[in-house]
């Protein structure tokens, strides 16, 4: 917490009166992005997007990552209304780092740079690095962990199941075919699994382990390669009882103690929340130190409490009733349960505010670099108010 301290001071003391000196009156939403750009420490971390080689040198990398924090943080729903807007302001130009206007790159110039953004996971390694230097020895009383739907504008994933043709009847002739090249056969369809009890005699067949059984042996890589990330549909019940279904995908979020996001994973909209604890689990461990899991009932399963607690949390997780009664918290847990709002103000101030409605890019990973444009804002803007 000293560092950000120090970071704090040096932005509000020094930063600030050396920009207005240069370029003039800064406006509050301004001083917002020159803080967040800041906290980055971009410089050291662009050396792998400099141009090497023969040809023309692509249009600067930091500028353009600047860019799209403006973008975030100005809640344009399109980069064209963006560059519109930086185009029309001098002082937001040179903030982007571009000195005249025939610097700016075209749209669709800034489409490949977030393609190649993407392509390394770099704004999810940025915001983890921005963690771990912030927050990193800070210990959080709680993580929320929560999904919120994405919609998305491009074709859903439909997992199709095509029934095998009838077999042809004994009798028939088989068809001649001159000269043609034998063909390998089509593997057959595996037969549907037979349903009900077994037939006597016949032992019943072991059942595959569940998604979640097999993430509690594995490292958070495995498991983050085995969730779903396509493109597809989902449906969920709102806080009102009222069903919703969306195309796109699902962000699941996990918010410590003064609503600041520490970690996120997007995966198809289809996914059960309760697939992605383990994985968030593992991810938000690694990066600060905390005591309560605070979950809602779509995570009441016996392996995710059993494992919180092997990470030495306390998991407190509303009680799913199924077709039991529903269990209510004892008075301590319920008062310590109300702490998970902050993962829906979370959810809320990133669709509202920062780009989480307005998703116009195609692709599981543009859509999470997008979406980690609006969570990185999200992140220094909660760490600052924590020092007001």
């Amino acid at each position: 917490m000293s560092r950000l301290s120090a970071s704090f001071n040096s932005i509000q003391k020094w930063l600030f009166p050396v920009l207005e000196d240069e370029i003039g009156e800064l406006s509050e939403k301004m001083r917002q992005f020159v803080s967040v750009v800041d906290m980055l420490d971009l410089p050291s971390r662009m050396s792998a997007f400099r141009g090497v080689g023969r040809g023309r040198p692509p249009h600067d990398r930091m500028s353009i990552f600047k860019a799209f924090i403006f973008k975030a943080v100005y809640n344009h729903p399109t980069t064209k209304a963006m560059l519109e807007h930086v185009k029309s302001s001098p002082p937001l130009r040179r903030l982007c780092g571009w000195e005249t206007a025939g610097m700016i790159p075209s749209e669709s110039s800034l489409s490949r740079a977030l393609a190649q953004f993407s392509g390394t996971d770099f704004p999810s390694r940025v915001h983890a690095c921005l963690v771990d230097a912030y927050l990193g020895d800070k210990l959080a009383g709680h993580v929320s962990r929560d999904s919120t739907a994405i919609e998305a504008r491009e074709k859903a994933f439909v997992d199709k199941v095509v029934a095998a043709a009838p077999a042809a009847p004994a009798s028939a002739p088989a068809p001649a075919v001159a000269s043609a090249p034998a063909t390998p056969a089509a593997p057959a369809a595996a037969a549907p699994r037979r349903r009900g009890r077994p037939r006597k005699g016949v032992a019943p067949a072991e059942p595959e382990p569940t998604r979640i059984e097999r993430q509690k042996g594995r490292t958070l890589e495995e498991n983050l390669a085995d969730l779903p990330t396509r493109c597809d549909w989902g449906a969920k019940r709102d806080s009102k009882g009222k069903s919703m279904a969306w195309k796109g995908y699902k962000l699941h979020i996990d918010t410590i103690d003064g609503d600041i996001p520490v970690g996120a994973v997007l995966t198809s909209a289809s996914m059960h929340d309760s697939q992605a604890a383990i994985p968030m689990m593992q991810m938000t461990s690694g990066r600060i130190t905390y005591l309560y899991d605070l979950m809602d009932s779509a995570y009441d399963a016996t392996d995710i409490h059993g494992f919180s607690r092997s990470l030495n949390h306390v998991p407190v997780i509303d009680h799913n009733p199924r077709r039991g009664g529903k269990i209510e918290f004892e008075p301590a847990r319920k008062i310590r349960y109300r702490e998970r709002s902050a993962a829906e103000r979370v959810n809320s101030d990133l669709k509202d505010n920062h780009g989480g409605r307005t998703v116009r890019v195609r692709g599981r990973g543009k859509v999470l670099a997008h979406l980690m444009f609006g969570l990185i804002v999200i992140t220094v803007n909660q760490m600052f108010k924590m020092l007001c």
